[in-house]
């Protein structure tokens, strides 16, 4: 209150003319009390807690780190930002695992924003590529008793682990001192925990020797280096996840964990099949176009297109907006060959939706990303979708080459063959033979030569049943007739 009434009395001895530009003091005040309300409102509203504060996400990062991993890592992410998330919390106990799943999952948590509040909790372990993933978030937290560190890559043979060669190390060094760089961590510590080579000193301190890759206890972590005196990795030392929650984002905040549902194993093994798949829909949509009627190949080719389009959405990389594009891609195809053959347009909008939604599908989009996708988004979804493309061609160059053989497709074969293929004729059926109509010809129809009924032809005239007829000519197998007198015979 006394700051109210300090802001009143300075108001008050203002000249109102620099004010409102008028002379009348009694006019004053509620002018000075709207000033009053403004001034004290601006500090007022920044102290207040946002009531609108997101969800805080955690991601389990738990176990050996294999593929399956990203694809949970990819959803929660995903889901964070389309829920605007306030913060991202990395569940961390991982004895290390594969290099590529490891870097695809830094790639994940660098898409979060805000980039300033992503987290890892230590919780008990973090070796070799748990260490990369903590330096791709900004706050690194460990637990009581808990290890971070041993990040040297190596590979898995027949005699365990191998070291791998010096240049390998020196890449594997870079990204993660690239990651610590742009979290605001010390790059020289995660290179030693990378590099053997080149030790760790800090103000003439040996942290650990040349030699020697290190690896970092909660206390350890938490030791004060440089001026001015600052941790050596971890930002703070918490009991529990929750506790860590609690402290960062208030008590009351709403939690998120993103749970495995046990179809990321099955995402992983539909997504390495794509070419195949795309390959398989392509050949039985051919079969289908070649056989008539809405047969089985039809259902075939949709179920690869279905399990193609499933497997990429329970891997996080595809939602329902592609397979609505897929089908009006598919739509717009179908009504240039039924409804308005050769008008192009139509087809190729089909085919330029169909293209975009495929590569959109195995691209690993976010939801705050462009509209269109870059060249590095879709570079291999373009390889996949060519190896399922030429598979798929030359799988219909076989199958066009050989299946109208075999015993399975000799019925559609056949099928295609006209069933009334006329009936081979005598030698006797020659220029001049004379017959009878059996029916009207309009101008083809059936005529009788001796006992023989054939299919004959007139040059466009309409006969009536019961005419007499003469052979014109033979073409083949085609008879051509006219009537053996025009009197009262033309129509």
């Amino acid at each position: 209150m006394w700051l109210i009434g300090a802001l009143s009395s300075v108001v008050e001895r203002l000249p109102y003319t620099q004010l409102v530009g008028g002379s009348n003091p009694s006019a004053r005040t509620p002018l000075v009390w709207a000033a009053i309300t403004s001034l004290i409102a601006i500090p007022t509203q920044a102290a207040e807690p946002s009531s609108r504060q997101g969800p805080v996400y955690v991601i389990p990062i738990q176990g050996e780190i294999q593929k399956g991993l990203v694809y949970i890592v990819r959803r929660g992410v995903k889901d964070a930002l389309a829920n605007h998330a306030s913060a991202l919390v990395l569940d961390m106990n991982t004895p290390g695992g594969e290099g590529e799943a490891m870097k695809e999952i830094m790639a994940s948590v660098a898409k979060f924003e805000p980039a300033d509040r992503t987290f890892t909790y230590v919780n008990k372990e973090a070796f070799s590529a748990g260490a990369f993933i903590s330096a791709s978030t900004r706050e690194i937290w460990m637990s009581p008793g808990a290890i971070i560190g041993a990040a040297s890559p190596v590979t898995l043979g027949q005699e365990g682990p191998k070291e791998l060669p010096p240049k390998f190390v020196s890449a594997y060094a870079a990204i993660i001192r690239a990651a610590a760089e742009q979290n605001g961590h010390n790059p020289a510590v995660f290179d030693a925990m990378v590099n053997k080579q080149t030790g760790l000193r800090i103000d003439g301190r040996e942290i650990v020797a040349k030699g020697d890759i290190l690896t970092l206890t909660t206390q350890e972590a938490m030791q004060e280096v440089g001026r001015p005196p600052k941790p050596l990795l971890a930002a703070g030392v918490s009991p529990t996840l929750e506790k860590l929650i609690s402290q960062n984002s208030g008590a009351n905040c709403k939690v998120v964990r993103v749970e495995p549902t046990g179809f990321e194993s099955i995402g992983r093994f539909i997504v390495s099949l794509s070419p195949l798949l795309l390959g398989a829909a392509f050949l039985f949509g051919y079969l289908e176009f070649k056989t008539p009627g809405l047969g089985i190949f039809g259902i075939l080719a949709a179920a690869c297109g279905l399990v193609f389009f499933f497997g990429h959405y329970i891997a996080g990389l595809s939602g329902y907006e592609n397979l609505i594009l897929i089908g009006l891609g598919l739509g717009l195809i179908l009504a240039e060959f039924l409804l308005f053959p050769g008008t192009l347009l139509p087809g190729l909008g089909g085919l330029a939706l169909l293209l975009f939604a495929l590569l959109n599908t195995m691209a690993d989009r976010y939801p705050r990303d462009p509209v269109l996708p870059t060249l590095g988004e879709i570079t291999n979804p373009l390889v996949k979708l060519a190896w399922g493309f030429f598979g798929g061609l030359a799988a219909i160059i076989l199958a066009a080459r050989f299946l109208p053989e075999t015993f399975l497709f000799r019925p559609f074969r056949l099928s295609v063959t006209s069933p009334s293929a006329p009936t081979p004729f005598p030698a006797s059926i020659h220029v001049g033979s004379q017959g009878k109509a059996v029916t009207d010809l309009r101008p083809s129809g059936t005529a009788r030569f001796g006992k023989q009924d054939l299919d004959v032809l007139t040059e466009g005239n309409f006969i009536p049943r019961g005419s007499s007829l003469r052979v014109d000519r033979v073409e083949g197998s085609v008879i051509h007739v006219r009537p053996v007198s025009s009197k009262g015979k033309k129509g």
